[in-house]
């Protein structure tokens, strides 16, 4: 089952500094049938203006992943880290037991970012903030894990919970697969570009929702950027 969520259908708000598309319910966005999907809690498109941002705020026992599409997103937070991740880069915070944080474009021109929220598998947990620099390159024509609470894999940023975040990038006619294992949740994201995934078409920012496929077979109609989340219930 893949049930396509064009990017028109998204909930969302424009604050003028901050255009939001929901992929799931979220602040004054409210759909019964969009709450989640497996531990995927939130999925949020988020177009932000220059030297503007999100003032210090608070988090608790959610696994917050930000994937940087254009321009950069600045993070300071009561641990004391502080770190810019720049385009086609992952940031995770593991909120833990609680921490408070910014998020500020201090670039000279918009950022675009998908912003993620996956469920822990345990709470309480000591906070932390991690980054890492992913080349797009190093993920020609293959999906790879940009954060993952699997050992195996070792290259991602560590979740605490039974999912992964991976990211994939196509040319135009390329194809890829991915295996989902039985009970597995997916939520695909192309963050450029047009695809189809197992035979159903999605254009740039649609969401696809996955289950009960075990093979997922991708490709790009146009040069493409994907990023898939394949989560526990």
């Amino acid at each position: 089952m893949i049930e396509r969520r064009s990017f028109d259908s998204l909930g969302g708000a424009d604050h003028g500094w901050l255009n939001a598309k929901h992929h799931f319910s979220f602040a004054s966005y409210n759909d019964a049938r969009r709450m989640g999907w497996g531990a995927l809690r939130v999925w949020n498109d988020d177009t932000i203006a220059s030297q503007t941002g999100f003032p210090p705020h608070a988090h608790a026992n959610m696994e917050i992943i930000t994937y940087v599409r254009e321009g950069a997103i600045t993070h300071r937070d009561s641990l004391g880290n502080e770190g810019r991740t720049a385009a086609g880069d992952v940031q995770v915070m593991s909120a833990g037991s609680g921490i408070t944080h910014s998020e500020f474009n201090l670039e000279p021109g918009t950022t675009r970012i998908f912003q993620i929220w996956i469920i822990p598998d345990e709470q309480g947990k000591p906070p932390s903030w991690g980054e890492r620099s992913f080349p797009v390159g190093d993920r020609s024509g293959r999906f790879v894990a940009l954060a993952s609470g699997f050992k195996e894999d070792a290259d991602a940023l560590p979740l605490r919970t039974n999912a992964r975040v991976l990211g994939a990038t196509l040319k135009a006619g390329e194809t890829t697969e991915y295996t989902l294992t039985d009970g597995r949740y997916g939520y695909l994201v192309p963050a450029k570009g047009s695809i189809e995934i197992n035979g159903v078409k999605l254009d740039a920012r649609d969401g696809a929702a996955i289950r009960n496929e075990s093979v997922l077979r991708v490709k790009a109609l146009e040069d493409a950027e994907l990023v898939l989340v394949d989560t526990a219930e």
